[in-house]
């Protein structure tokens, strides 16, 4: 989402490298391309208006540190005053310390609010809640049955009533139900509506005088602008929202509104998706997001993702191979197949330091196409040929590139790569010896 805006800050910190301080006329020149880049991306005039102030109070006159240049002072700088623009730390669930905790997803229609709410009951259980999921948007049936097939994909049960009661009665029900099956957490998908339909607006006030709940969380699309500044403060008067999930991340948009939010509303953002998938959520760490922004990566969250989703033991076993200098073909299918189950390539390459402004050069339909490839021809190979590229000599190419549907050329460079990759293993294992 912040493509352009990365590449507009790192070019602006690129111009700063060696000059020997931070004076008054680099700087202005500094904080008028810094201000253009972030009026381009969406960012709110007076959000804008009020982070160059605070960079130019910290920046200005500053003596660079020693060994230190401007550029990386300046970044220093930004990163900070972003971190704090986004929210300082990040903001998680809230839940009663005993009884039954409540929490509803509030939003417009077309926000993926009902897959959001999937999601997060996802997370919920994953901290080992006992969450049942309200069906309350009785004015679409199409986003009842919608949940209850996402219930059942992340194996959490969900209350529906399809008899043409109310949202408010549906909810009534839900709460007598989740009581006598000892539920801990009660998770409430609403029915989208406009910030701006009073009646509509009066239900979620009474589902939320009934249920008390800990958080009322707003879904808002990242694609939408700054529309969503308003929707979000309309929101936040009537409801005292908690806290906004963005949707759509992933997407191309310029994300600004993203980096509004928190200023213009007071109401952090907890969540943001990432993707279609049911796991494509991430908790929303301000200090993450910046060094993404900075195009610093996000090693942390690379590793939390791992962790999750890759087979660990099989990982490790690769990694001791490798480091033992016994790396082979089939270790790295092993590696091929372990990147696959990460999700977008694109978002993985994004956060990692040096690569991740490599990323606007090629696209996720790309690299997946070229790592299937590689798999393919892996996998047309005999598991001697694995074990032993070096018995792979031109007619066996042939014979692999046929079983894999690729020219003998692109044989050729995995068998580049591949070596290529074995010897920088070998170097990282003398030097750590």
């Amino acid at each position: 989402m912040f493509e352009s805006l990365s590449e507009k800050l790192n070019q602006t910190f690129r111009n700063l490298i060696g000059k020997g301080k931070l004076s008054e006329r680099n700087m202005e020149a500094a904080l008028e391309e810094i201000r253009k880049s972030l009026l381009e991306a969406d960012v709110n005039y007076q959000v804008v208006k009020d982070f160059l102030t605070k960079i130019q109070n910290e920046a200005i006159g500053t003596k660079v540190l020693q060994s230190v240049d401007p550029g990386q002072m300046i970044v220093k700088i930004v990163n900070d005053q972003l971190v704090e623009l986004l929210g300082t730390s990040q903001e998680p669930l809230q839940f009663h310390h005993s009884g039954l905790s409540a929490m509803m997803m509030v939003g417009l229609q077309g926000t993926g609010k009902t897959t959001s709410a999937a999601k997060i009951a996802r997370v919920i259980k994953a901290q080992n809640h006992k969450v049942l999921l309200v069906a309350a948007d009785v004015v679409r049936p199409a986003a009842i049955d919608q949940l209850i097939t996402l219930g059942q994909e992340i194996d959490v049960e969900v209350f529906a009533d399809k008899s043409g009661v109310n949202a408010l009665t549906v909810v009534k029900k839900a709460l007598s139900h989740a009581k006598e099956q000892a539920y801990d957490t009660l998770l409430i998908d609403t029915a989208g509506r406009l910030h701006v339909d009073s009646e509509l607006m009066g239900e979620l006030v009474e589902i939320r005088d009934l249920v008390k709940p800990t958080e009322i969380l707003l879904t808002v699309d990242a694609m939408t602008g700054q529309d969503i500044l308003q929707v979000a403060k309309e929101f936040h008067q009537t409801l005292s929202l908690s806290g906004l999930i963005v949707t759509k991340m992933d997407g191309d948009a310029r994300g600004g509104a993203v980096l509004s939010a928190r200023a213009v509303t007071g109401v952090p953002v907890k969540y943001v998706g990432v993707g279609e998938k049911i796991d494509d959520i991430e908790p929303f760490y301000p200090d993450r997001m910046a060094n993404r922004i900075l195009g610093m990566g996000d090693i942390v969250t690379l590793v939390e993702q791992a962790q999750q989703k890759l087979d660990m033991e099989a990982a490790e076993k690769a990694a001791a191979r490798m480091m033992n200098g016994q790396f082979n073909l089939e270790d790295m299918l092993v590696q091929l197949q372990q990147v696959s189950k990460m999700g977008s390539i694109k978002s993985i390459l994004g956060m990692i330091p040096g690569i991740n402004q490599l990323t606007s050069q090629i696209s996720d339909a790309q690299a997946e196409t070229a790592m299937k490839r590689q798999r393919a021809i892996i996998q047309s190979m005999t598991i001697e040929e694995r074990r032993h590229p070096e018995l792979i000599r031109s007619s066996r190419k042939y014979r692999i590139a046929a079983g894999a549907g690729v020219k003998p050329e692109e044989v050729n460079r995995l068998l580049a790569q591949f070596e290529k990759t074995k010897e920088q293993l070998r170097l990282m294992s003398r030097m750590l010896r």
